[in-house]
């Protein structure tokens, strides 16, 4: 009996963040070009810390630029007033913090988790109902594991583990290892924006560089395994 064939592994999708949002009108105007020129799952917006009224229009300000495009809002933190702000859901820093807004988020909205310092954090995340886990991001303290570090862990998370595993991305070449280690998502953030190119240029690029990788890892794979068959 022939056996059942292997669906085509998808490609990486993009995870953008923006930073800290002063200007919202600006930014909107920005998200519209970037999300038409790339394929951008779901973009992160870090609010400037404010009173709940001045974020919460802060979000609906950018909603319709990023939800009109097909991708998700989620805020950084300020789980409180997701609801209200009409976002998809929230990114949060550690497994308690995580706990603590799931009930108010799920099953409707997104709960994201990063801060992961340890593969025990990391399984306890998933098992508290994360909707994705992320490494790589700076800690508190600006510093990051190296690219070989986060490249493993997403690697070992996706063999053993189902929910989506995301790559926090400094540059493209640490974009291009994770795709190739099976990030689910990559998220770029300050690279993309400070780029002397602009920032459309740099997230397209990044965008190529993923589905190149993926492309030569799992489309070699799938060539290997008709060969052998």
């Amino acid at each position: 009996m022939a056996t059942k064939p292997v669906p085509p592994r998808p490609t990486p999708r993009l995870y953008l963040a923006t930073p800290a949002v002063d200007e919202p009108a600006r930014l909107a105007a920005e998200l519209t070009e970037l999300l038409a020129a790339a394929d951008v799952a779901a973009v992160l917006v870090r609010l400037r810390e404010s009173d709940p009224r001045s974020m919460i229009s802060t979000i609906k300000a950018l909603a319709p630029a990023i939800q009109n495009a097909g991708a998700a809002l989620l805020i950084d933190g300020h789980p409180d007033i997701v609801a209200r702000a009409g976002a998809d859901g929230a990114h949060l820093t550690g497994v308690a913090a995580m706990e603590e807004a799931a009930p108010a988020l799920k099953p409707d909205r997104i709960v994201g988790v990063g801060g992961l310092a340890t593969r025990h954090d990391s399984m306890a995340a998933g098992e508290a109902g994360a909707d994705y886990v992320l490494f790589g991001e700076p800690d508190a303290n600006g510093q990051r594991p190296s690219r070989e570090a986060i490249a493993e862990r997403l690697e070992w998370w996706d063999e053993l583990f189902e929910p989506p595993c995301v790559g926090f991305a400094a540059s493209r070449e640490e974009a291009e290892a994770f795709a190739a280690v099976g990030a689910d998502f990559v998220l770029v953030g300050d690279s993309i924006w400070s780029d002397p190119r602009g920032a459309k240029a740099a997230l397209v690029e990044i965008g190529d560089a993923i589905a190149r990788a993926h492309a030569g890892t799992f489309g070699k794979a799938k060539a290997d395994g008709k060969a052998e068959g």
